[in-house]
């Protein structure tokens, strides 16, 4: 993994990443634009995986949901990352020691590999339920995962910044 560490000392040490980190409000900022970022993420999913569980928008197919929500998910997570990754190059190898940070990234990942298997296995028979009000099992299981997840994806996240260790 040396040139991983090596990837992750660059990046740390770029001219970037020092203003990112000395500079009083580029940090704030940058964490700012990553929260609202977040917040549409976990928001416009959350719709989603409602409609999933039969609790909201019920009237509506699940392809006409998920048309009209995922363009604004897939943005907003392209922000997130961006922003994120800002964050993380600041102090990379602090946030690569906090097992909060590890999580989340794991969770994202657990909550991508959720959403591949319900798109990929789950929703191959979807034409033949998007209307029903009650999805069958494996899409409300989707749905139920991808809550909790996203969740524990963000109490994470919040962790993160009470458990950084200062200097």
């Amino acid at each position: 993994m040396p040139l991983l560490a090596d990837l992750i000392s660059y990046l740390e040490d770029s001219s970037l990443a020092d203003n990112i980190r000395e500079n009083d409000l580029l940090f704030p900022l940058i964490e700012s634009v990553h929260v609202l970022a977040i917040c549409l993420v976990v928001g416009s999913i959350l719709a989603v995986d409602l409609r999933l569980l039969g609790l909201a928008s019920i009237n509506r197919p699940l392809s006409r949901v998920t048309a009209g929500i995922l363009p604004l998910t897939w943005g907003a997570f392209a922000v997130a990352v961006v922003s994120g990754g800002l964050l993380f190059i600041s102090n990379a190898t602090k946030y690569l020691g906090n097992g909060f940070f590890i999580a989340k990234l794991c969770l994202i990942g657990a909550a991508g590999v959720n959403m591949a298997i319900f798109h990929l296995i789950g929703a191959k028979d979807m034409s033949k339920w998007d209307n029903d009000a009650r999805l069958p099992l494996p899409a409300r299981l989707a749905g139920g995962a991808s809550i909790l997840l996203w969740i524990a994806v963000v109490a994470c996240g919040r962790w993160i910044g009470f458990t950084m260790q200062p200097g």
